[in-house]
């Protein structure tokens, strides 16, 4: 392409796809899934009935979540050659990367992998939403040296995650901070790594892989690593006493604050608003209040100096901390909740596919003749 031929660095403010899905209004900080609101649906909905919501366009009746209640149920089981996979990985592996060979060996085994049909990709959207959480429940505690929990029947699916994870019941007041988690972190219009998968499925690719592609997109900490960053700075902060100190050198440093500030939103990030208050209940039941006040205060040094507002990363870190995720699965339980979205996109982007392929301004050197080698 000539030069001046209107590149957008990062493709910022460019519309790429139509969607029925996720409206996002950055300008008013409002975000809302099919029309419904998303502090409506964290508060009032399960994460399964948005999981219908996106894949089908409606909240579901009694018997449509029903159904899908029983299908993620039978499908939550993985297979026992990607439990023994878990077994020769290092112990040290990231668990986004496991995240991402999981998705590829759960494609060797579903039955619908190479069918792009409509209704072959919502079967796997909801094996997928299953399989996830069990997977990274599993690899967790393999990596720790303890078999897997089985999943039980009867229980939610951010109750099951949670059960998974450590072995325990969880109560009430976390499962429900949980399961409004998933639904907060669910789908999110064409982030980078939604983009990812939707670009990777207009080659005709299929779920599966577009998936792996999605959970790489992720990994990164300008997108879904950015929780896990914000948690790193909470804990070399320490106490509540030292957020002013720590403030002061970071600023003076020109050091970098995740979690805080928004390509989209100008407003506001609403899902911060909402997951601040589930963080205080959370982090003061726990007993690991701290966290939350280290949060609040450093927000507010933030904001101050650089205005800066915090988005959904900032208090999801001492959520998922005080309900005793590890550091390092937070970015795995955003995908446990984003694979809702990416499933619901790809869907979305089968059902009236075009290729995606920008262009590119080129800047190298002008066209010249090739020099043999012996007069170079």
């Amino acid at each position: 392409m000539t030069e001046g031929s209107g590149l957008i660095r990062g493709l910022e403010g460019v519309v790429a796809a139509e969607t029925r899905l996720c409206d996002l209004d950055g300008a008013n900080g409002r975000l809302a899934y099919c029309g419904y609101d998303i502090a409506e649906l964290a508060r009032l909905a399960s994460f399964e009935e948005v999981c219908h919501l996106l894949w089908h366009g409606e909240l579901p009746k009694p018997a449509q979540l029903d159904a899908l209640v029983v299908g993620l149920t039978v499908s939550r089981e993985i297979p026992g050659e990607l439990v023994q996979a878990f077994r020769l990985m290092p112990k040290a592996t990231d668990p986004m990367r496991v995240l991402q060979a999981s998705t590829a060996i759960l494609g060797m085994s579903d039955p619908d992998t190479t069918d792009n049909s409509h209704a072959a990709n919502v079967r796997k959207a909801v094996r997928l939403t299953a399989q996830y959480a069990t997977a990274i429940c599993a690899h967790h505690r393999v990596r720790q040296g303890l078999a897997p929990v089985a999943p039980l029947a009867g229980l939610s699916h951010a109750a099951n995650f949670l059960y998974m994870l450590t072995g325990e019941r969880p109560n009430p007041a976390a499962i429900k901070a949980f399961d409004a988690s998933l639904t907060l972190y669910a789908e999110h219009e064409l982030n980078a790594s939604t983009f990812t998968t939707r670009a990777i499925v207009s080659t005709q690719s299929d779920m599966h892989s577009a998936a792996a592609g999605g959970v790489g997109a992720l990994k990164g900490p300008l997108h879904g690593g950015a929780g896990e960053a914000v948690m790193h700075t909470l804990m070399e902060i320490g106490e509540v006493a030292n957020v002013d100190a720590f403030t002061e050198k970071a600023l003076a440093g020109k050091r970098r604050f995740m979690g805080m500030g928004h390509r989209v939103y100008k407003a506001g990030d609403p899902r911060a608003a909402i997951l601040k208050g589930m963080a205080e209940d959370a982090c003061r039941q726990s007993g690991q209040f701290k966290w939350f006040e280290m949060a609040v205060k450093l927000h507010d040094r933030i904001s101050k100096a650089k205005g800066l507002i915090p988005n959904v990363d900032f208090y999801s870190a001492p959520l998922f901390y005080s309900l005793g995720i590890p550091v390092d699965l937070f970015t795995p339980v955003i995908a446990a909740g984003r694979i809702a979205g990416w499933a619901a996109n790809i869907i979305e982007q089968h059902d009236d596919n075009r290729l995606i392929r920008p262009r590119a301004d080129y800047l190298g050197a002008k066209r010249r003749p090739f020099v043999s080698i012996e007069k170079r």
